[in-house]
């Protein structure tokens, strides 16, 4: 297993967070991911379920596509995958099925986590393939991320049914 100085965890995962960005500037929820093998990214994604119009386009499961393309297999041994927020249910699935033997996230994720907070898929002993778990790296600007775009995304909401309302007092 790789051993990665807190340096190069806060490379990747600052890596992870201009992919979050990505995810941002389309107003998709804002995670991000990269895949490394041997101190290089092989697999990077971002939250994509919006402008693809598919539910399973997360951070994860893009990144792991991309890995799977350049390393020339679906099993991603040697390889380490960082990712802004804690993974769901869905891609902690998808990281066990790909073999990726660690993970290293950023916030946890109270309502969907799939790694620690709600489940714990990634180091169930019932399950054939369990995977070192590393939480907290660059944690307040992984969270920061995520609660800008929900605190935008309330005032936008907000903002429209003010101007609905409006609307229909004029329309009166």
């Amino acid at each position: 297993m790789i051993d990665f100085t807190q340096e190069e965890k806060d490379f990747f995962m600052s890596e992870a967070l201009k992919e979050a960005q990505k995810s941002l500037d389309k107003a998709e929820i804002p995670i991000g991911c990269v895949i490394v093998k041997d101190g290089a990214i092989v697999g990077r994604g971002h939250n994509a379920r919006e402008e693809l119009n598919q539910a399973i386009m997360h951070a994860e499961v893009m990144a792991i596509q991309e890995a799977n393309r350049t390393i020339g297999n679906w099993r991603l041994l040697d390889c380490t995958l960082f990712v802004t927020i804690e993974p769901c249910v869905m891609c902690s699935g998808a990281i066990g099925l790909a073999r990726i033997p660690k993970v290293i996230y950023g916030a946890s994720n109270q309502k969907f986590g799939g790694a620690g907070s709600l489940y714990d898929i990634l180091r169930d002993e019932r399950l054939n393939h369990r995977v070192d778990l590393e939480t907290g790296v660059m944690e307040k600007e992984c969270a920061e991320i995520m609660q800008n775009f929900f605190r935008q995304s309330r005032e936008r909401k907000k903002e429209a049914k003010r101007l609905e309302k409006l609307e229909a007092i004029q329309e009166m």
